[in-house]
């Protein structure tokens, strides 16, 4: 099937902004042309793409579909005329990273900056999901490559990296003072709430197996979306949860957050790099890319 590829590139705006209005705007068109080329592209492949709301445009089931991989193909498309073209060198360019909420707060906000300073023409679009999340877009082309924390698996074609070991520690409110006095069974933590990021992330799978491992069972007393969002809630003795050590010590200097000891060894995690071997980086991608693995290979070395 032959279909002009300007046809696809209004069906991205369309589906981009959900207007028509607004894609035509975007394309420096106008609406009866982004209308007219729609109902051209559904009728070359044979199924309706949009459902007219009253609020604008909703993706039917085919539509959704089609725009998955339109998407992914016209950044592509976009970023592959920017670097034949001269537009792009590594001083320019847009790189679509994917970064777990651990791995931003731990190592990429710093390495950001750093690297916007260096290179302020480069755009960097960050796609902050779960570790599973940004696998799938790695899959999927979506991004150029992840910062994700372990533990995850991934595909023999994905190329990985530790770029970061940390280690996780159990902490609560003031109110929770008490039991600092001794180390804790594992077992003795289902007597307190317990806060921790919910279902479908790494970190729950990984506390899951390190309860079961130790013959008990992990129940949440509150779910997160966010690791950003525990130690605010712990803060406010609300529960009790394992974080990052790197980030509670200020906390914990400040006393503001406790310490509680447990007499089992916390699984290691680590930060780590990963991309698509079988897919090239754009130059803008690749740049920022071996700034992340030369400034780890810099830090191991002290």
């Amino acid at each position: 099937m032959d279909i002009n590829f300007e046809y696809y590139k209004i069906f991205y705006y369309a589906a981009k902004y959900k207007n028509i209005t607004k894609a035509a705007a975007a394309l420096g068109s106008n609406q009866p042309n982004v209308t007219r080329i729609i109902k051209l592209l559904e009728s070359q492949l044979n199924c309706r793409l949009f459902i007219r709301e009253p609020r604008g445009l909703r993706l039917t089931e085919e539509g959704e579909k089609l725009y998955s991989h339109v998407e992914i193909a016209y950044k592509h498309f976009m970023n592959a005329q920017e670097e034949i073209s001269g537009q792009s060198d590594s001083g320019s360019g847009t790189i679509e990273l994917g970064a777990t909420e651990t791995a931003l707060h731990l190592l990429l906000l710093d390495a950001m900056r750093n690297f916007k300073a260096n290179h302020p023409k480069i755009r960097i679009k960050v796609h902050n999901y779960s570790t599973p999340e940004l696998i799938q877009f790695l899959n999927s082309g979506k991004i150029d490559f992840a910062v994700i924390t372990t533990p995850f698996q991934a595909a023999k074609s994905f190329q990985c990296e530790t770029l970061y070991d940390f280690r996780e520690i159990l902490v609560g409110g003031l109110q929770y003072q008490i039991l600092c006095e001794r180390k804790l069974e594992l077992q003795e933590l289902k007597n307190y709430p317990l806060i921790g990021l919910g279902r479908g992330t790494a970190t729950y799978d990984l506390y899951k197996d390190f309860f079961i491992a130790h013959d008990t069972d992990m129940e949440l007393d509150m779910e997160v979306a966010s690791s950003d969002l525990m130690i605010p809630l712990i803060q406010s003795n609300l529960g009790i949860g394992f974080v990052p050590e790197d980030l509670a010590l200020p906390l914990l200097e400040k006393q503001q957050l406790v310490q509680i000891r447990i007499n089992n060894t916390i699984p290691p995690r680590s930060i780590q790099i990963v991309s698509d071997k079988g897919r090239r980086k754009s130059t803008a991608a690749d740049t920022f890319y071996q700034y992340l693995k030369t400034e780890h290979k810099v830090k191991n070395s002290k």
